[in-house]
Parts: C-alpha cells; sequence; structure tokens
C-alpha cells in the first residue's frame, strides 16, 4: 500500500504548489495528500468570519489526513507542520521541514515581526492584490529566482483571497507563534530540514534545527526559498530517499 505524504504550503499558496513535486514523486509508492490550509485556495475561509489559531490548524491538518502518513511543510506550512508533529507524533512517520524556522526566540525581535505581520495585513485589506503580491515577491527572500518560479509563485498566489490572507497573517504569521526551539528535542520520528543552498539565512537557521533533533539531519539543495516550485524533483528525492 502506497505510504501516504501530507503537503503543507507556506502563506499565500496553496495546494496547486506541490504539483511539481507530486509529478515527480513514485504514484506506486506514495500517496500525495496536498491541502489547503484555512484562509488560503479553496479550503476553509472561515477566517473572514471567525478566529483562526495555531490550534485549529492543527485540527485541520488532523481531520483530513489519514491515520498514518509521512508529513512535508514549506516556511509557515513547515511551521504548522511542527504544531501538528508535536501534537499527534503517533500519527506522523517522519517529517521534512522546507525553508522553515521553530519561531523568532527573541521577545523584542518576535514583536517586531508581529508589527510588521499586521502592516502587511491592513495592506492587503487595502491596495488592488496585485500590488501586494508584487510586494511580496520582491522581497529580498526571492530576489535569485528564476523567471519561472517567479510566475509559478504568482499564479499560485491569486487563488487566494486578500482578505483571508490578512486575517492568516494576523493570526498565525511568524510574530504570532510562540517559539518551539524547547520542544525540538520531542521530536522522536525522523526529522529532515530541507533548505536551498541560495538561502543561506535558512541554512543558518535549519542547521540549528536539526542539531536540536534526536533523528534530525540538514540537507542543502540546489535553489532559493521556494523550493517545491524552483527545484521540485530534489523536494521528491528527499521525501523518496527518506522513508
Amino acid at each position: 500500500m502506497p505510504e501516504s505524504a501530507v503537503l503543507l504550503h507556506g502563506f499565500s499558496g496553496t495546494r496547486r504548489a506541490w504539483d511539481g513535486v507530486v509529478a515527480h514523486l513514485d504514484a506506486e509508492r506514495y500517496r500525495p495528500v496536498a491541502l489547503d490550509l484555512p484562509g488560503h485556495g479553496d479550503g476553509d475561509r472561515s477566517t473572514l468570519g471567525g478566529p483562526i489559531s495555531f490550534a485549529g490548524c492543527v485540527e485541520h491538518v488532523l481531520a483530513l489526513a489519514p491515520p498514518l502518513f509521512a508529513l512535508c511543510g514549506y516556511s509557515m506550512g513547515g511551521r504548522l507542520a511542527l504544531h501538528v508533529a508535536l501534537a499527534a507524533p503517533e500519527r506522523v512517520l517522519r517529517l521534512v521541514l522546507i525553508s522553515c524556522s521553530a519561531g523568532i526566540e527573541d521577545p523584542a525581535e518576535r514583536a517586531e515581526r508581529r508589527r510588521a505581520d499586521r502592516e502587511l495585513a491592513d495592506e492587503l485589506e487595502r491596495v488592488p492584490f496585485e500590488q501586494f503580491i508584487e510586494r511580496w515577491r520582491t522581497q529580498p527572500l526571492f530576489a535569485g529566482d528564476p523567471p519561472q518560479v517567479g510566475e509559478l509563485a504568482r499564479e499560485d498566489q491569486r487563488r487566494n483571497d486578500p482578505l483571508a490572507l490578512a486575517a492568516v497573517l494576523r493570526a498565525i504569521g511568524t510574530g504570532e507563534m510562540e517559539p518551539l526551539w524547547g520542544r525540538l528535542c520531542d521530536l522522536a520520528m525522523p526529522v529532515t530540514v530541507l533548505v536551498g543552498d541560495r538561502d543561506a539565512k535558512f541554512i543558518e537557521i535549519g542547521r540549528r534545527m536539526a542539531e536540536r533533533v534526536p533523528q534530525g539531519e540538514l540537507v542543502v539543495v540546489g535553489g532559493g526559498h521556494g523550493l517545491a516550485l524552483e527545484n521540485p524533483q530534489a523536494v521528491a528525492r528527499v521525501l523518496e530517499e527518506r522513508a
């Protein structure tokens, strides 16, 4: 029977961000389950009429996931994957974290990020969505992306509702998350931290994360921050090799 692999996209992405990875997975060995997270894509947009939380996102993932699964998350999806693995370790066979962090440890830095996230949320509600998308894609984090990667990312972002994304930022943005560094040692399953070789900041973060996990390893492959779009073959290979 194929192993289930639950795939969690990043902020302002959708399940379609994994299309390239899914295309490279061996269909006889793996059953990919790419989810739209709350406030994104065709998924639950209850953020427009009710609160969203890390606990609610964990419940959302566990309700849609099979009883046992490998779990892979990118950026925001990686942070949520950490919460899922810590909440239900008996269901997660192994964990792959792509371009993500265990949270901002310094309280002052976290407060500043919270303020910046809320400003972005205000912008999402005020300016044309295309203007926000361009601002998001011109961050230094994506500066070295090939043009086709940028176009794929923009296409995926357009599948979202900007008002729902604003609610997501205010509730589970990086600045809203209590750091999980002290709990990484509780992850008993194999954990692979995957980072692109152009993503210097996250290589260092990833190294620190892998060192704190009992069965942790850091893997660096060609690409930038958005590996699922830029190098889906490498992401699929890591998923398969770590089985």
